[in-house]
């Protein structure tokens, strides 16, 4: 690997992609675009499995709210990810999607989905694309480093190959959903290297909670709908889903990063659930004051204060001696349960992670400044965000921003 930048007059440029999720196949196609013969390198049998996955739930790609309010979702890492971010912005991506066939629409909350709502034909799509430009596939090819000419390792079920391109895009992914190729290895191989790499850590994941088996064995898999949940003075709308060991979903997803971090400083973690969010306390002591007759507690509940049975036996679960009687301070329950939290769900089943190699390794460009030639990008990168588009479209802008620099390494002229 050359230490020195290449000759604008160079000509037959080679580069490798380590990593088939979208950050890397971008670059890919943005190398192969401007004429550089593309290798890229997989340990799976197959690229974008954890692209699919994500389909399933409609695949969002990016947010449509204004570009100064989507850039501050990416909090400490804000400033790193402006330039990439604002060189392919939402609009460039959505236009890149229906550049290939998937048209895009905007749902209610302005999350950006293809109108086919999952990832399949986007892909097949994108793979037939970069065959035409001439991408090479090297699936089951498992990175390893370096040896010690410079030439990259590669583990395959044929044995060990190397390679020796002019130019290397890093674009190995986090370390969430390791069954779907990204296991977060590569830290380990660029910290041996002089690399600073902060840990990675589960982004946009569930907590455990100390459930009863009664409550445990009765509401796992439910959701509790239309709630709010509290954490550090944030209050989030929408739903979660009670687990086997805790809970996970949108609201909890939302605060994870807060909720993630008190723990790890030994602070005690408790959120609170507003069971009834539509509804102020006022209004929910005044229905609660209805007579109860003869009624369980449990039908009072349903009828008078429209309560689920997971939200029910939520407050069964969580109360400290007997629920209150009165009205106004059972009212004030239904709208702030406690929730201690234990611990993040492990890495492995976090949606995404945050941690990754630190952006004072690397120059403009994405050029890590201790491996002249070699770029990084997408999720290996220091930065985490909460779902709802931002993290798919930090992915693909990455992965432009990085394959660019490349190109400028090179010597060679965007297509």
């Amino acid at each position: 690997m050359s230490n020195a930048a290449a000759s604008p007059s160079r000509l037959h440029a080679t580069a490798a992609v380590i990593g088939g999720g979208p950050a890397g196949l971008i670059a890919a196609e943005t190398l192969a675009a401007a004429g550089v013969a593309v290798t890229l390198f997989d340990r799976m049998p197959s690229v974008g499995r954890k692209f699919l996955m994500a389909g399933r739930g409609g695949l969002n790609l990016t947010h449509s709210e204004p570009l100064d309010r989507f850039l501050r979702r990416y909090g400490p890492a804000e400033g790193a990810l402006k330039p990439a971010i604002e060189a392919f912005a939402p609009a460039a991506l959505r236009a890149w999607c229906e550049g290939l066939g998937q048209p895009t629409f905007a749902g209610s909350s302005g999350r950006i989905f293809p109108k086919a709502m999952k990832a399949s034909p986007l892909l097949r799509a994108w793979l037939a694309r970069l065959a035409r430009s001439g991408v090479r596939f090297a699936p089951r090819h498992r990175w390893v480093g370096w040896d010690g000419s410079g030439a990259m390792r590669f583990v395959t079920p044929r044995g060990e190959v190397s390679a020796r391109p002019d130019a290397t895009i890093l674009a190995l992914g986090g370390a969430s959903w390791p069954r779907l190729g990204s296991d977060g290895s590569w830290a380990d191989v660029l910290r041996a290297r002089g690399i600073a790499v902060t840990a990675l850590r589960p982004a946009n994941c569930g907590f455990v909670l100390g459930w009863s088996d009664y409550f445990r064995g009765r509401f796992a898999g439910t959701p509790l709908k239309r709630i709010a949940l509290t954490f550090a003075d944030r209050t989030v709308r929408g739903e979660a889903m009670v687990t086997a060991r805790g809970i996970e979903g949108g609201v909890v997803y939302a605060l994870s990063a807060a909720i993630r971090d008190a723990l790890a400083e030994g602070r005690e973690a408790i959120a609170k659930i507003d069971l009834r969010p539509d509804l102020t306390a006022a209004d929910l002591a005044q229905r609660l004051s209805a007579p109860r007759r003869r009624q369980s507690l449990a039908n009072f509940l349903r009828k008078t204060a429209g309560l689920a049975p997971v939200a029910i036996a939520l407050l069964h679960e969580t109360k400290d001696g007997a629920l209150p009687a009165e009205p106004e301070a059972l009212a004030r329950r239904i709208k702030s349960v406690p929730l201690r939290l234990v611990a993040p769900f492990p890495i492995e089943r976090a949606i995404s992670s945050a941690g990754g190699i630190a952006f004072a390794q690397l120059d403009a460009d994405l050029m890590l400044r201790k491996l002249p030639g070699v770029f990084a990008a997408g999720e290996m990168l220091d930065w985490e965000a909460p779902t709802g588009g931002y993290l798919l479209q930090a992915c693909f802008a990455t992965g432009i921003r990085a394959a660019r620099g490349a190109l400028r390494w090179l010597g060679a002229s965007e297509g």
